[in-house]
């Protein structure tokens, strides 16, 4: 299943695929919306499943003709993870890591896809980053690696557009990750029955203005779906909704000779096989 948050006329909607891939939903307004994508997601699988049901026999939602939300609006957890493809890891100086590096976003940076990316007054170092995101279904802690994907409930795609002159301020990256209107997220969520088990073997590419600038698969990752479950919840107790960006491979813009950086009108498109592609223009703040 594909379900599609989006904004229309100051009134929030959702809307499910069919099998002939259009969408169809219902308005917040209206007595049969089922409810937001994050209250569906903690009330588990069976939840979203009898929203689809409902959803379907709702009217025709042209999605090029509303604003698409984030598929999921207010993570408890934004969790990302660094250099977790070996050769990004290498192009970007470092030694590929044996734990993952972790890092935080902020509810207040994301975006849908559609959504302008802003280039921020501040700098011109605005770099792309494709990436796959996990969204956990069912919480826990201490969660083994061998059960770690009965925990998914689907998978996304995310541009953590990054700022890499404040990134680079200070030994921890926050800050650069954080500029408002710099986390493209979606353009949906693919609940995890459709795709390979942990999402892997999934061709991902990033385009800049049609130019191929990431191709790699999510079989590269260092850490996988289902080992950084297992790792994060030594730590945190994980909960429905929240999300793991996974990291991206590599091509990064500042890592390029010369490099290469996003510019006001510039279109940016992350494709992730099987699950589709999360499309955004960049303007200047």
């Amino acid at each position: 299943m594909r379900f599609a948050a989006f904004i229309s006329g100051g009134k929030k909607g959702l809307a499910v695929a069919g099998t002939d891939g259009i969408f169809h939903g219902f308005f917040d307004a209206n007595s049969e919306y089922p409810g937001s994508p994050g209250s569906l997601i903690a009330k588990g699988t069976k939840a979203l499943d009898a929203a689809a049901a409902v959803l379907k026999n709702g009217p025709v939602i042209n999605l090029n003709q509303v604003q698409l939300l984030p598929p999921i609006q207010t993570p408890g957890k934004i969790i990302c993870v660094g250099l977790n493809y070996v050769d990004h890891s290498l192009e970007s100086g470092f030694t590929p890591p044996s734990y993952p590096t972790i890092f935080t976003r902020f509810t207040s940076s994301l975006i849908g896809a559609g959504s302008p990316i802003i280039r921020p007054k501040a700098s011109t170092q605005l770099d792309y980053e494709g990436e796959m995101v996990v969204v956990i279904g069912t919480g826990g802690r201490h969660i083994a690696e061998a059960d770690a994907l009965k925990h998914v409930i689907g998978y996304s795609i995310f541009n953590d557009a990054s700022i890499r002159d404040y990134q680079m301020k200070s030994p921890q990256w926050t800050v650069g990750k954080n500029f408002d209107a710099t986390g493209a997220f979606g353009p949906w969520l693919v609940t995890a029955d459709e795709l390979p088990p942990g999402g892997t073997g999934l061709h991902l590419q990033t385009r800049l203005n049609g130019t191929v600038v990431q191709d790699a698969s999510t079989s590269d990752m260092i850490f996988s779906a289902a080992k950084l479950i297992a790792i994060l919840s030594e730590a945190l107790t994980l909960s429905p909704g929240d999300i793991i960006v996974s990291g991206t491979p590599a091509g990064v813009g500042f890592a390029r000779k010369p490099q290469l950086y996003m510019k006001h009108g510039d279109v940016c498109e992350i494709e992730i096989e099987g699950i589709g592609v999360l499309r955004n223009t960049v303007v200047d703040e």
